[in-house]
């Protein structure tokens, strides 16, 4: 089965980033630092760092080098048991399995859970994992379309059908 590609384009997610941000500063929480993904969250972190004023730092979990992904999760529980409070963005939270992963890499650093929080822009209601804040919430039990970042759309087709097709039953 081919794909739907449905473009979310770069005026829905600056209206994303600007209901996230109005969000974030309504919040009592109080994230202190916004901590991108990538690749996916990169850029709504950069974005959301400049519309509310707070500091970003990055982690990369689209390449297995521990010194990006693991090693900085490390350093960011560590702060969290100092009480800081991190806001963790990605751009989708389809299957979870990134979350699920910063989460359990998180919990195995001894972080402190209350001061971490995930934030989206698409959150899909039947992944595995829960988000604390999400711009547009779909249900992939009825939304089979594969969403094109702004960010992605430069990519090449044949690597866009390559990334829907990894979880086949997102798009079935």
């Amino acid at each position: 089965m081919t794909p739907t590609l449905t473009p979310f384009t770069f005026d829905e997610f600056l209206r994303a980033i600007d209901d996230l941000a109005a969000r974030l500063r309504g919040d009592d929480w109080g994230a202190q630092l916004l901590v991108g993904v990538g690749r996916g969250g990169l850029t709504p972190a950069v974005f959301l760092s400049h519309a509310t004023g707070m500091q970003m730092v990055s982690i990369d979990f689209s390449t297995p080098i521990p010194e990006f992904n693991a090693a900085l999760i490390d350093t960011l529980a560590a702060r969290t048991r100092a009480g800081e409070r991190l806001l963790f963005i990605e751009d989708i939270n389809d299957s979870g399995r990134t979350i699920a992963a910063i989460r359990a890499r998180l919990s195995a650093a001894g972080a402190h859970a209350a001061c971490t929080r995930f934030a989206v822009l698409l959150d899909n209601a039947v992944s595995a994992e829960r988000i604390d804040y999400a711009w547009r919430t779909i249900d992939r039990t009825v939304t089979k379309d594969w969403f094109v970042f702004p960010w992605e759309a430069v990519a090449p087709r044949a690597a866009i059908m390559e990334d829907a097709e990894e979880v086949p039953e997102r798009i079935a």
